[in-house]
């Protein structure tokens, strides 16, 4: 089969029937947006990204014959996944942290990988040669919403998201860069957004910016997951209970609230053998125990430490007095100093007597600079505390 159009509609056909419930075509031209790309990029906005800003990085994702110089056509992927009722109810109440609803099921990259491939397989038995290929899911330099609105699969929302107008924004997007000449999808170019600012007003944390882009540095889903050092004190008490990701702008848009209706992918429903977690027993999760409970799960990401930072943000937001005993054990055992110093946030968030003495004590045996300086910080927002209630009762 050597016909473009006849390629395209069969490639398609096999892309759906391997899940991807989008597919659209494009070519591998330099994407309209690259510009506010590297504008992006010059105000410092990717954060602790510096990968994104190498010039191997920012060139090739500005044209993408960098990567694949034969390459003829763009195949732009779409698999589905939802904030199911098991995820919706697994985040509810402040016992349980809050995890994006594409993290419940298995990892996306595994799940895509072996598929892209198969779809590749297709493709070159279509064309009776071998064929040369780049396949990417979320992990190369590609600008991939962009590539995807060119494809026609819908557009870039002021949420940063790509939203088809059928189905919303809750997919996983996919590449597979090829040396055949497929016939090209018309871009989609409406926007219907519109004037609605949803997304903008409901963000925690105010990272979403007017030119359809993110400060990532205030982004949640980047402090739980891409951040490895401490989360900036002033952003700490906006993250709610999210310990891995973050679903706000997308649950709140319009597109998605009425209109999306399609199932998620099988391997993208929630995991049974990964229950809610639970925070103050997440606390107490070994090395080998936070891998052997997120294993091909995308929450092992930001490994155990990382993850139980984030975890005693959420238990200080939660502002639960139960959860002082384990935020003082974690406090005076825990080997990990990022993880010491956050729970020692947590502590003077939850504030009283019992946190004090926690904080007074670890602070006489600390020996980390960082983690005595968190411990100090709390133990102050808890006398300031006790001085305005005592000035409100002298009123």
């Amino acid at each position: 089969m050597t016909n473009p159009v006849q390629l395209s509609q069969s490639i398609k056909a096999e892309a759906n029937r391997l899940g991807f419930l989008l597919c659209g075509i494009t070519t591998p031209d330099p994407p309209e947006h690259y510009g506010v790309f590297l504008d992006w990029l010059s105000k410092d906005r990717h954060a602790g990204m510096g990968y994104l800003a190498a010039e191997r990085s920012w060139l090739r994702r500005g044209d993408p014959l960098q990567i694949l110089p034969e390459a003829r056509s763009v195949i732009c992927l779409g698999l589905p996944y939802s904030p199911s009722p098991q995820a919706l109810e697994n985040n509810a109440g402040k016992a349980n942290g809050k995890v994006a609803s594409y993290a419940w099921g298995s990892d996306y990259h595994e799940v895509t990988a072996p598929r892209l491939q198969k779809l590749a397989e297709t493709l070159q038995d279509m064309v009776e040669r071998p064929i040369l290929y780049k396949a990417y899911t979320d992990s190369g330099p590609v600008l991939e919403r962009d590539l995807a609105q060119r494809a026609g699969l819908g557009w870039i929302g002021k949420n940063t998201n790509l939203i088809h107008p059928q189905h919303g924004s809750y997919f996983l997007l996919s590449e597979l860069l090829v040396d055949v000449e497929l016939e090209p999808d018309p871009p989609f170019t409406a926007d219907h957004c519109g004037s609605c600012t949803r997304c903008i007003d409901a963000c925690p944390t105010q990272c979403i910016l007017p030119d359809r882009t993110i400060d990532a540095g205030r982004c949640i889903s980047y402090l739980t997951i891409e951040h490895k050092g401490a989360i900036p004190h002033d952003l700490r008490s906006q993250m709610d209970g999210w310990i891995f990701g973050c679903d706000v702008c997308q649950t709140v848009c319009p597109w998605n609230i009425r209109f999306a209706s399609h199932p998620a992918d099988v391997e993208l429903e929630p995991r049974l053998d990964v229950p809610a977690p639970v925070l103050v027993e997440e606390l107490h999760l070994s090395t080998a125990e936070f891998n052997r409970k997120f294993r091909r799960s995308p929450i092992q990401r930001p490994r155990r430490r990382g993850y139980l930072r984030n975890v005693a943000v959420a238990l200080g937001n939660a502002a639960d007095p139960s959860a002082i005993p384990v935020l003082a054990e974690t406090l005076f055992n825990e080997p990990e100093p990022l993880v010491r110093g956050h729970a020692a946030w947590a502590l003077g968030q939850i504030g009283g007597t019992e946190a004090l003495q926690a904080l007074q004590t670890a602070y006489q045996q600390e020996m980390d600079p960082s983690v005595r300086d968190e411990i100090l910080a709390a133990i102050q927002v808890e006398k300031h505390r006790r001085d305005a209630e005592s000035a409100e009762k002298n009123l």
